[in-house]
This record gives structure tokens, sequence and C-alpha cells, in this order.
């Protein structure tokens, strides 16, 4: 959830990693630092609670130096302080470290080292692993003193260490994703690509269990276990670093939001033979699974409703943190489609784990294919949304969207026709991203923006559209949003209502409208504002947000007006709605 950056090269270090920092605020972050090793064996470190970005070079005041780490820290163990921000020191001041995850055995090794004298500054479980360092170093290179370290330290972690020689840098993996880029005599390590993309594009994906050495502008790579050398795949991204950039838009949130009049056209283009391979896979299932976390985990239950509708296919939908607890029902005949933006999200690895004890086969619908779902995975469909930098998804769920529909028509035996209908829908979501549409929403984000509470009902394919659009509205607004299948109302969400109380319905034009407008005129009678979100207004609404008639597909265009009205809700409370309170992007600690 943190984020790493570090650089060796002919350039300033303290330039390149404050500029990679900047472009890492989209993953989430309470405080941030910086540390540089100069030319002679003297380490300078700045730290700061807060945002770096409007931070100036000028104003941290450090020495010209070639290598340097730096992170932006979102808080684990312990509060939001300056003495818990990264990097940090071990007790000598000889080596300083920045680090992703939690160390599970904390306590544990924190006593160990205590009874040896050493002396903690910080609440933070990194600093014991620094120490950890420290303790290995007085008798074995530094590279081996990682190494042994990482053998000591229980869950998932990631880290980068520098010695005050500034000779170089060691990075390594275990669950926490990291990545080396390579620039013309320059080596970069990040938690992610946007860090060091302005400057190359060039790559090596660093997997669980490995190590890299970064020495005069080379990386190297080991095997964690036993040091050996070994090889690595050098990859050149496609991400263009425009790309990455908000463009004319105030937010990425609106930009990414906008951008679907594109993305959910690109996420169409799937490969028609992996969709039929895949869809005879889980038809000759026993047992399969739908995960993810959040959003995706929205997704994975709109899948379970696409399926049971469109292909008579019973699947179940589970979160990923839950999963393990259905391990039971899992045979070698069993299939597991896990749904993630980031490819990264730490439960939902932790879920595949569990998964190939079983040698269940992995299918990974993902924005990021060369992430470490992405290289579990055996199969992996691709949703084309591009980069996604708001905290909150929106095109990558919109995206997703399309190719669980796509799956659910292969499993149909018919995938031209979910191509055809998601390619029309593509282009009646046109009508509704433009401004007229975002003034019309505007008046509505005025209407709810002091209310306390929203409330949003659907039936079939939008009861997970209701639970996605509940999630984005507490991501931006902070208001309490709630979701409920409106047939549930009368089992005791109705206490809920009184007079004006916001009630958003999402109406589809097909066999649930009767009753979902039922529902809502149960709800006006209690003193309900109503809220609807339809093809046609009907007398029951007291505001309407139109949308196309897209018949079964309703949810591909319902939880359009309601990104939007999160969106603009977060603007009028002042809120930054690319970076919500407590939350980061990628979500890679338990």
């Amino acid at each position: 959830m943190c984020g790493i950056i570090a650089y060796q090269g002919v350039h300033n270090a303290d330039q390149r990693i404050v500029e990679g920092l900047k472009h890492l605020e989209y993953r989430g972050y309470d405080s941030w630092g910086i540390a540089v090793a100069t030319a002679t064996g003297k380490m300078h470190r700045k730290r700061q609670v807060g945002e770096i970005g409007k931070v100036s070079l000028k104003s941290l005041n450090l020495p010209e130096a070639h290598i340097g780490i730096g992170h932006t820290r979102w808080a684990t163990h312990g509060g939001v302080t300056q003495k818990n921000a990264h990097p940090h020191f071990s007790m000598n001041k000889k080596i300083v470290l920045v680090h992703n995850g939690i160390v599970e055995n904390d306590e544990v090794l924190r006593k160990e080292l205590r009874k040896k004298g050493y002396v903690f500054q910080s609440e933070t479980d990194s600093e014991v692993v620094v120490n950890l360092i420290e303790n290995y170093r007085k008798k074995v290179s530094l590279k081996e003193a990682v190494r042994k370290t990482m053998k000591d330290i229980a869950g998932r972690n990631a880290i980068v260490v520098l010695e005050q020689d500034g000779k170089e840098l060691i990075a390594t993996r275990n669950g926490s994703p990291l990545i080396v880029g390579v620039g013309e005599k320059e080596v970069y390590i990040a938690s992610d690509i946007p860090a060091f993309l302005e400057h190359t594009q060039t790559v090596y994906y660093l997997d669980d269990g490995q190590m890299v050495v970064v020495q005069e502008g080379k990386p190297q790579f080991f095997d964690l276990t036993n040091g050996k050398k070994i090889s690595r795949r050098k990859i050149t991204v496609d991400i263009e670093p425009e790309q990455a950039e908000k463009g004319s838009y105030d937010h990425f949130m609106i930009k990414e939001i906008m951008d679907q009049k594109e993305t959910t056209r690109k996420a169409v283009d799937q490969n028609e033979r992996q969709l039929m391979e895949v869809a005879k896979m889980i038809k000759k299932a026993y047992g399969s699974f739908l995960v993810g976390c959040g959003s995706a985990a929205a997704v994975c239950k709109l899948g379970e409703y696409i399926f049971s509708t469109v292909a008579n296919k019973h699947i179940n939908a589970v979160e990923a943190s839950e999963f393990r607890h259905f391990f039971g029902f899992l045979t070698s005949k069993s299939l597991m489609i896990v749904v993630s933006q980031s490819g990264e999200t730490a439960d939902v690895i932790e879920a595949i784990e569990v998964a190939k004890k079983k040698n269940v086969k992995i299918i990974g619908i993902l924005n990021n294919t060369n992430s470490t779902i992405g290289r579990l995975a055996d199969y992996v469909f691709p949703i084309h949304a591009g980069q996604e930098r708001a905290v909150a998804s929106t095109k990558a769920i919109t995206a997703q969207f399309v190719v669980m529909t796509l799956l659910a028509y292969a499993a149909k035996g018919n995938v031209l026709e979910g191509k055809r209908k998601l390619v029309d829908v593509a282009s009646q979501m046109n009508e509704l991203l433009n401004p007229r549409y975002e003034k019309h929403i505007q008046r509505i984000a005025r209407v709810l923006k002091n209310k306390e509470h929203v409330y949003i009902l659907g039936r079939g394919l939008n009861v997970p559209v209701a639970k996605e659009s509940s999630i984005k509205i507490q991501e931006i607004s902070y208001i309490h949003a709630e979701s409920f299948a409106a047939g549930e109302l009368k089992h005791g969400p109705l206490a809920l209502v009184t007079k004006g109380t916001p009630v958003i319905v999402l109406v589809g034009k097909d066999d649930t409208e009767d009753e979902m407008l039922s529902n809502a005129k149960e709800v006006k009678a209690r003193g309900g504002m109503i809220i609807g979100i339809s093809p046609e207004n009907h007398s029951v609404f007291d505001h309407w947000l139109h949308v196309p008639n897209v018949g079964d597909m309703s949810y591909m265009v319902n939880i359009l007006p309601v990104q939007l009205l999160s969106y603009y809700l977060g603007i009028m409370k002042g809120h930054n709605p690319d970076k919500p309170r407590n939350l980061a992007k990628s979500v890679t600690v338990k």
C-alpha cells in the first residue's frame, strides 16, 4: 500500500526520488521520506508527515548524491508521526531502509534485538528489519545480511536497503511488489512503474523470494533461498507516460470516468478462442469461484448473476479475505476466476495460494497483466483500461464488467452475441459522459451533499451495482452509503427511512422494472426522497438521472451516474477525490 522508489545513476538522486514519490501519491499515504548517500560516505535523510505534492527540491536542502531511497507511508504499525515515517536508520546509523508490508513476528524479533542492546526510535516493524540487518552485517556482507534477515521475518514484505558507503542498492521481495527499471547508466527500484515511467519503459519484475543488487547502474538478481545468481527477463512496458497524467482534467478520477468512452469498447477486444477455452473449463469444473476485494468483489457478485441469467451456470462469488474458509470445497477439478485492477492485491494472492494447494486452475481478469497475479494465473484476460491513478476505481470496473459478461456469453456458447450487445452499450455510454450531463449530476450532488445517509436499491443484476455504488459514495464523499436488494426492504432496511432520506433506485428495462418501482413507492410512502436512475422518468422519482435503454445490460450504464455523483459530492465537500482518506490504490497488505 505504501510507495517505494530507489535510484542509482548519473543524475541527482534527490530529484529522481522526489519525482518518483509524487508519481506514487495515488497509492495513498500519510507521510513520506527520502535518504541519500553522498560520495564521501555520508547519509542524509528528510522525513515529513503530510503530502509531498507541493514540496520543492530546494526546500529539502539535500547534498548532491547519485544513490538514494524514498518512501510514502500508509500507517500500519505505529501512528502517523515523523518518527514512524520512512526511511529508517539502523541503530548505528550506517544502514537505511524502506519497507512495504507487515512483519507478522515483529514482537518476537523486537524482544530478541532488545536483549542484544538494540534501542528503537519508532513504533514500526520496519525498524526491526533494519536492525536485524545491522546485527547480521557485523559478520557478513550486506547482501548476505539482507538475505538472512528476510528468512527471519514472517509475512508479505518488500525492502530496499542502502549502506552509508553508497556503493549498492539491495532490494528483496516476498509478497509485496517491486519492479526494477533500467535506463541509460541508471537503475530504479519501485513499487509501481509510474514512479520512473517518464525515464524508462524497460523493466524487470521481481518475483517472490528474489533479490536484486544494483551496483554501478547495473542490476544483478539472486535467489533469496540459496543466494545463487539467477536471470530475469527484460520487458518493455507499453504504457505511455501521457496515459499516467491528468491532461486538462482537474483530477484523475474525472479523467478516468471520461476514459470509459474508449476503455469499454477496448475491453470487448478479447481473444475469442481463449474465451471459449475458458468457457469449456467453467462448464467442466466441479465448483467455480469468483474472487476479489472491494469493488472487484462487487464485479464478482455481478458475475455470479450474469453466469446464472445468461449461461444458466452456478458460480460462487467469494470475497478474497474469506476464501480460505471454502478450502474444504476445493478439488483439482475446481476453477477460480480472480478479479483485480492492480494484480497485486494481498488477499487475492493469498486466496490463489490457498487454491493452488488443491491444484485449482486460476483465471485472471486484470488491468496489470505483468503483475504477481498475472504470473500466478493459468489464463489472463487483460481489461485494456490503461493505467488507473485515482484510488477509487471507475474505468477498470466497467472494463471488468465487460470481460465478465463475455465469459458468461462464451459459457452460453455465443461470444459474438455478447460482443455485439457490449459494443452497442459502449456507443450509448457516450451520451452520459458529456458536460451537459455533468451539470445535471452537479444539481443532484448539491441536494445530497449535506445528507448523512444515502441508500441504494437494486434488483437482479443491479444488486451488485448498488453495492459498487455504495462503495463509490463512501470512498469519495465520506457519506454513509449502504446498498440493499430492494426485495429485502420489508425485512429491516425500511426502518431506516425517515422524511427526506435519500434513496437511489437503480431501474433496468427488464423483468425487474415493475417490482423495483413498487419498492420505490414503498420508500416514498415513508417520506424517502427517491433519486431514480432509469431510462424513463417515473412519477415516483423526486429526481431523475437518465440512462440509455440497454435492456438486460443496464448494469453497464447505471454505474456511470453514480461515479459522477460520487466525484461531485467529494468536490463539493472539499475532499480530494483522487486520494480518499485512509485508503490506498493497491492493497498489498492484509
